[in-house]
């Protein structure tokens, strides 16, 4: 390598800064000056990717970076000059310069070359990266004066008295009652509230407030709030037709999770590996959705090697940001460019989610296998897993049954009277199966649902679409009729339409009727006539047919295996029908369906029994059934492991084999009655998809560059060597491992990140101000001693999330007033050393549901099924697919408009616009920490949004009644919104506005009644509007203010 000239190094000493020559000077820090420099300037090239490496030099680990390569060393301890790191920082030329040109990086700057040349001077001592080395409790500072200090001021105090700077005085009480209930509920207090603790000047009256705030279960849904962000919950699938999807009891368990105080360890374990525990409860399945929150698609011509390998990065990268913190995704084309993570360890964690049982097509509905069916209590919970113990060997049977009549070889190949049984045939086969009619039902099916309000008849007068028989309705079903299919086959193959016949009274015809056609993963309803007669949520969730046919004839109501999103493989299960008012005939209902060929007529071949039996895959698809044979026909027997050849085998007795469905019936019945009661048990009760472990789970390798078309090296799972070994429970390590692995007390890493992340939500910035990246290229932490201790603490206290949210709360540097003196916003403009109070805009639920609670319109309800308050018009079409179930937003009507926001369905497509335009993630990925921006349209939506509207209209409301004073009012609405009185001007200043929204609308009395329409909810009779409306823009003015849209 060439050498720097001595007046080329003189000119570059005389370039650096004085103060890098400073005989006071600190010794330079490796990890909070070097490391960063180096990771920013040096260490995409020379650093851990060895792929990318130039020259085999990696300045990050000192054995190599002073290593002596072909006469001359990197880095010389203790002599820059000699130093070819040093000569190549400072020089002028561009063939020699580091940064190089085409690193598009600019010279160091002189300061940065000083503290470089400065700590090779000083020996250039390297340092462990300080996220990756164990936890460690620093012990405690000397607490000012001797006084009893909190633990956490004892930490900070010192590091703002260095320059010359302290701990400021304690928030006025009102402030602090406000700051503490909107941080840990998300609601602000009462005004009795506030007065009982301005009150209450008894020692240990704060703390009393924050244990009584812990036991709300308001606690439990803020904090959920944060959680469902860094694990990207939501109520659709996100890609393609992003239909509905069925997980928010993962949502309720959060919620309860918190409020429970269940220890971080075990709400880790639960949802990582919840299913893998001994004997699991439901609570502990539900928690295992954790897994199953990522996007998945079943979009036409995607690749299934293609969505299994994207859903399992996604796992691997939630998983490593929400628990590591690390920039794992970095290492799934190569090895990590900064941090000491190969590209195999990226594998080897995926390798973790292989044995997961859910297939990466979804179908797009609304919840796929595997789930759990939540029962209320236990003498139903112990008969659904005997249904669910006896589902698995019944499936058996049929296979064995199925598999002995074949003849199939151990191959899985077909045997001689196998192939004297098979149909050979090439053409389409299409045929009609009658379903139900002249009340004949299907055997063994049964009527689920409560008996139709009119009965079967027959005789003159009643009209028939065939046979002798018409079902006769009157009046509401209230709850629709359900016929389970029996041992009727109606599995879609290539197409499928199934039908039912309406005869509409002609003297008095329903408002609207609605048929279901089901299948084993749920139903879509279809409505003729009015959508709004069954209630809005049962429209918004409907496909609208059009108008009701005409009376006094019949109609044959048809609905397409497409239009009701049944896939190829499924069956049809029963039937539901219901009506608003009037009365109608229905009669004769059944389907028409395509085969490809004769051999694959499911009347003829024992694989209708297979696809209609409930596994824990579901059912099989032509399509998959052929990309899988596909592949394994070039596999020898002995590499056919038993998956491979089950699948085979199932492929062969679906599609080959003839008619043998007669010698199966006495094991197929069986198997159909204990489905058609799982079904039953299915649409009576709450669903939610879990987690569940394949027999054997996938393989796993390197995908070179990140391609899924490109395995390279088989990997099996395993934790990155440079953190602690990983513990196992048997010869290859599962989920459960890994999640105890997390939460190992050798850990480095999970109870740094968790404690910075709560630190986050409470001060408005982590310790480590990047959450999701505790890596080299992360910010170091502001305080390191009081992080780790913390850290340390959370887990001593056996990872107690209350107890820790309360350490914080209750320290004085929480409590300090927001407010803030010249020298400390000049000196410290982002409140790094913590000399001030947190101020902060509220999120998006928050404001909302504030608003709400100043309405009185906000709802008490906690869980349950997402709600669709009110929204913009045309916000889903324009990104919504034609066959999508979120295509239209429906809104909801009376108290689902007024739950939390935490229940607001979200559209990962389309969020709701009072989320996203104050910041809220659109959940298609892991955040850990929301942005904060202050926009122009926030405004805009505070000032106008209907719900904002609404909410200051019932705040206006409640400040009218009962009469009393107009300075009484005005203060109680001030005192509402901010917690506070107002001052003399303040009152003044409202008293003003008032008198002009009066004098405006005596002029204009229409404008005063538009006002107080907004809204569905009823306002207050007796108020004259022209007073009404005046109080209402007082009260949409405090809603706005500064002061209540932030927490100080």
């Amino acid at each position: 390598m060439p050498t720097v000239r001595p007046a080329l190094l003189l000119a570059g000493l005389l370039a650096l800064p004085r103060a890098a020559t400073a005989a006071d000077a600190p010794p330079v820090s490796f990890n909070e000056q070097i490391r960063p420099l180096l990771a920013q300037n040096c260490l995409a090239c020379h650093g851990p990717d060895a792929a990318h490496r130039k020259a085999g030099l990696r300045l990050d680990d000192p054995a190599n970076a002073t290593a002596e390569r072909r006469g001359v060393r990197a880095i010389v301890p203790g002599d820059p000059e000699a130093s070819e790191l040093w000569q190549r920082v400072i020089s002028p030329h561009a063939d020699e310069v580091m940064p190089p040109p085409e690193a598009h990086k600019p010279p160091l700057p002189p300061e940065q070359r000083a503290l470089l040349r400065r700590w090779i001077q000083e020996g250039a001592q390297y340092q462990a990266h300080w996220a990756f080395l164990p936890v460690a409790r620093a012990p405690l500072p000397a607490a000012a004066g001797g006084a009893a200090e909190h633990p956490v001021d004892r930490f900070i105090g010192p590091r703002l008295a260095a320059r010359g700077w302290s701990i400021s005085p304690e928030a006025p009480r009102e402030t602090l009652i406000r700051r503490l209930s909107l941080d840990l509920t998300g609601l602000p207090p009462t005004p009795a509230e506030v007065d009982a603790f301005v009150a209450d000047r008894a020692p240990g009256a704060y703390e009393r407030v924050v244990d009584r705030l812990l036991q709300s279960p308001r606690y439990g849904e803020n904090f959920a709030r944060p959680w469902l962000d860094a694990v990207r919950y939501a109520d659709t699938h996100g890609l393609h037709l992003d239909n509905v999807r069925t997980i928010w009891p993962y949502r309720d368990w959060v919620v309860s999770a918190f409020n429970r105080n269940l220890p971080f360890d075990r709400f880790t374990i639960e949802q990582l590996a919840g299913d893998l525990l001994p004997n699991p409860t439901i609570d502990q399945l539900v928690a295992s959705g954790y897994n199953r929150n990522h996007l998945s698609t079943s979009e036409g011509g995607s690749i299934e090697a293609e969505a299994e390998a994207r859903n399992t990065a996604d796992r691997v990268d939630t998983t490593a940001a929400v628990f590591l913190g690390l920039t794992a995704s970095c290492a799934s084309c190569h090895d990590h460019k900064f941090d000491p993570l190969s590209q195999k360890d990226y594998y080897a964690l995926g390798a973790f989610f292989k044995g997961l049982a859910d297939r990466c097509w979804d179908g797009n509905v609304r919840i796929s296998a595997p789930i759990v069916v939540i029962a209320p209590d236990e003498a139903t919970q112990r008969r659904i897993a005997e249904l669910d113990a006896r589902a698995g060997p019944l499936e058996a049977a049929v296979s064995a049954r199925a598999a002995a009549l074949a003849d199939e070889g151990a191959d899985g190949s077909p045997g001689p009277r196998s192939q004297s049984r098979g149909r050979k045939s090439t053409g389409a086969v299409t045929y009609e199966v009658v379903w139900a009619e002249d009340s004949d039902l299907p055997t063994p099916a049964t009527v689920l649902g409560p008996p139709p309000p009119g009965e079967w008849r027959e005789g003159s007068g009643v009209p028939v679409a065939g046979g002798r028989r018409a079902l006769r309705v009157e009046g509401d079903v209230e709850r629709p009729v359900l016929f389970t299919a029996g041992d009727v086959n109606l599995v879609v193959r290539t197409a499928a339409t199934a039908y039912v016949h309406l005869h509409p009274d002609p003297a008095q015809p329903p408002r609207a009727v609605s048929v279901e056609f089901l299948t084993e993963e749920g139903a879509r309803r279809m409505i003729w006539g009015d959508p709004q007669a069954f209630g809005p949520e049962i429209a918004r969730d409907a496909l609208h047919a059009g108008p009701l046919p005409p009376a006094g004839q019949y109609t044959r109501l048809e609905l397409s295996a497409c239009d009701s999103e049944v896939r190829e493989g499924q069956a049809y299960t029963g039937i539901r029908i219901a009506q608003r008012g009037g009365a109608a005939w229905w009669d004769r209902a059944g389907a028409v369906l395509t085969s490809p060929s004769a051999a694959q007529d499911p009347l003829l071949s024992q694989g209708a029994w297979v696809n209609s039996l409930r596994t824990g895959a579901r059912a099989f698809s032509t399509q998959q059934l052929r990309h899988d044979i596909n592949f394994l026909v070039g596999l020898s027997g002995t590499q056919q492991v038993g998956e491979e050849k089950e699948r085979i085998a199932r492929f062969h007795r679906d599609f080959i084999y003839g008619p043998i469905r007669g010698e199966l019936e006495p094991e197929a019945h069986a198997a159909r009655r204990v489905m058609a009661e799982q079904i039953a048990y299915e649409q009576k009760f709450p669903l939610s998809p879990i987690s569940r472990e394949l027999a054997e789970p996938r393989p796993a390798h390197v995908l070179k560059r990140g391609q899924y078309d490109q395995p390279g090296e088989l990997v099996t799972p395993a934790t990155p060597s440079f953190l602690p070994p990983l513990q196992t429970r048997g010869a290859r390590p599962d989920r459960l491992d890994f999640a105890r692995w997390l939460v190992d007390a050798r850990h480095p890493l999970t109870s740094r990140v968790t404690v910075n992340r709560f630190w986050g939500q409470l001060f408005g910035a982590g310790l480590v101000r990047t959450p999701a990246d505790f890596g080299l290229q992360g910010e170091p932490p502001t305080h390191p001693e009081l992080l780790d201790w913390l850290a340390a603490e959370f887990q001593a206290s056996g990872w107690d999330v209350k107890a820790l949210v309360r350490l914080l709360v209750t320290s004085r540097t929480y409590r300090q007033d927001a407010r803030v003196a010249p020298a400390l916003l000049e000196g410290d403009p982002e409140n790094r050393l913590l000399g001030r109070g947190p101020r902060l805009r509220l999120d998006a639920e928050v404001l909302r549901d504030q608003a709400l609670a100043l309405g009185g319109l906000l709802r008490p309800e906690i869980g349950g099924p997402p709600v669709r308050p009110y929204q913009p018009v045309n916000i889903w079409e324009p990104v919504a697919f034609g066959g999508s179930n979120t295509k239209v937003y429906v809104q909801d009507q009376g108290p689902a408009l007024y739950r939390r926001s935490l229940y607001t369905f979200w559209k990962r497509t389309a969020p709701a616009p009072a989320m996203s335009t104050f910041d809220a993630p659109a959940r298609e990925t892991f955040c850990v920490a929301r942005a904060r921006s202050n926009t122009p349209l926030q405004a805009l939506a505070l000032m106008n949004d209907v719900q904002q509207f609404e909410a200051a209209r019932g705040f206006a409301e409640r400040l009218l009644l009962p009469a009393r004073p107009e300075a009484e009012r005005l203060a109680e609405a001030f005192r509402h919104a901010t917690a506070r009185f107002p001052t003399p001007a303040e009152s003044a200043l409202l008293a003003r506005n008032l008198a002009r929204h009066r004098e405006h609308f005596a002029r204009h009395p229409e404008a005063a009644r538009e006002v107080i329409r907004n809204g569905e909810s009823t306002p207050a009779a007796g108020l004259e509007p022209g007073e009404f409306a005046a109080w209402t823009m007082v009260t949409n003015l405090l809603l706005n203010l500064d002061e209540v849209i932030n927490r100080n």
